[in-house]
């Protein structure tokens, strides 16, 4: 109760006839509940967000309010889209457009990978949603399509979007709401259970999928058994003489003289002691991340990615090379998702990291990190995004110039 909770209050729908859903219509019935109620603390922190265009916008919010060592809890009320190239449902925000949905959607996935690193216990997502008929039919088959991973609680309702008339309305939320405003003392589970109680009162159709942290993720498949290899998600170390193998496939060299293959360095964390609170995973962890990767499953891969990130933060402090390599999954883990601008942020984090931890500019781990990061770089559609991102990826250039010639000069002619 001493802690200090944070409370982030996100609303979004496109505008138009896009809109599916009335979501920032819940926010002044949330605002109204004092922010320590919110979180259970004595003292709290409240950031709104009310219909947000851009998503990199929300991911800084998000990232910042996931960075806040005390209880976070998010209230969480819009809309669900299936972007159909990779198969992941986004959080449509005002911008967002069938056309433009991989640009101005927020990724589910994205809300995994920021929240899934903070421990278990103190994180809680209360969600109110419509998706549209490709999530709605992917969701009733398999709720666990938005599970967030392993520490973070997901309370919720998703309903159908309608497909005319009337945009619904988060009633589901605003139950909870009002029950934090009547002072009533509920578990999360009994205040889940009687706002959806209420939600299906006012809106008795169609049928609802509600969410809890019951709800499993999608299987993951199991990797197939190697010599000396053990039964996936089990603690243990890695034999020093058969190192863990890369995430990725060595990606294909850049069409531009800025990257040269350099295969993803693999030093896998210590093993997580018996009770000790670490992710459960196999002796090594990635190949099932992989397999998730490859599956369409990047939201799953994510998850247990930022989660053993997480334990590396925890075991070894962020100025460590175990922290860096799970920096680098992450950041292959994106590539593969089709997110070069987050990969190459992340990229030109482990690059920084390693710098800072004494590593030369010409040794090859360093040069592989900037110029992963410059090929993603090369990727962004996004022209804002390229931008926003180019004056780092210049600065880190300069000091690491790379083993092929023409990179520095390559990247300051198309930063123009």
């Amino acid at each position: 109760m001493g802690a200090v909770g944070t409370a982030v209050l996100l609303a979004a729908a496109p505008a138009g006839r896009g809109r599916a859903m009335d979501a920032a219509s819940v926010l002044p019935v949330l605002a109204a509940v004092p922010p320590g109620v919110l979180t259970g603390t004595t003292a709290a922190t409240v950031v709104e967000l009310a219909d947000p265009l851009d998503p990199q916008t929300v991911l800084t919010r998000l990232r910042a309010a996931a960075a806040s060592p005390g209880p976070l809890v998010v209230c969480l009320a819009g809309q669900l889209h299936l972007d159909r190239r990779q198969q992941l449902p986004h959080l449509a925000l005002a911008r967002t457009t069938p056309a433009t949905l991989r640009y101005t959607a927020l990724p589910w996935h994205w809300l995994a990978g920021e929240l899934g690193v903070r421990p278990p216990g103190t994180t809680t997502v209360v969600a109110d949603l419509a998706a549209d008929p490709d999530v709605w039919q992917r969701l009733t088959a398999a709720p666990g399509l938005l599970h967030l991973g392993p520490g973070p609680l997901l309370y919720g309702r998703v309903v159908p979007a309608p497909r005319r008339g009337e945009p619904t309305t988060p009633e589901y939320l605003r139950a909870r709401a009002e029950l934090w405003r009547s002072g009533a003392r509920l578990t999360s589970a009994a205040a889940h259970a009687e706002a959806a109680a209420r939600a299906v009162t006012v809106t008795p159709a169609p049928e609802p999928v509600f969410l809890t942290p019951g709800l499993a993720p999608p299987p993951a498949p199991v990797p197939a058994a190697r010599p000396g290899s053990v039964p996936a998600m089990r603690p243990g170390p890695v034999p020093a003489a058969h190192p863990a193998p890369p995430v990725a496939p060595r990606p294909a060299p850049a069409p531009v003289p800025v990257t040269r293959p350099v295969p993803l360095p693999v030093t896998p964390p210590a093993p997580v002691p018996a009770g000790a609170g670490g992710p459960v995973a196999a002796e090594d962890p990635h190949p099932a991340i992989l397999a998730a990767a490859r599956a369409g499953r990047h939201g799953e891969a994510a998850a247990v990615a930022a989660a053993w990130e997480h334990e590396a933060l925890r075991r070894h402090g962020p100025r460590s090379m175990e922290a860096v390599h799970w920096t680098e999954v992450r950041a292959d883990l994106a590539r593969l998702a089709g997110e070069p601008a987050r990969s190459c942020e992340l990229w030109l984090a482990a690059a920084e990291s390693r710098l800072g931890l004494g590593q030369r500019t010409d040794d090859p781990d360093v040069e592989g990190a900037v110029d992963r990061a410059h090929h993603q770089w090369e990727q962004i559609g996004d022209p804002d995004r390229a931008r926003a991102l180019g004056p780092t990826l210049l600065g880190l250039r300069r000091r690491v110039p790379g083993s092929r010639p023409g990179a520095l000069a390559a990247l300051t002619r198309r930063m123009g």
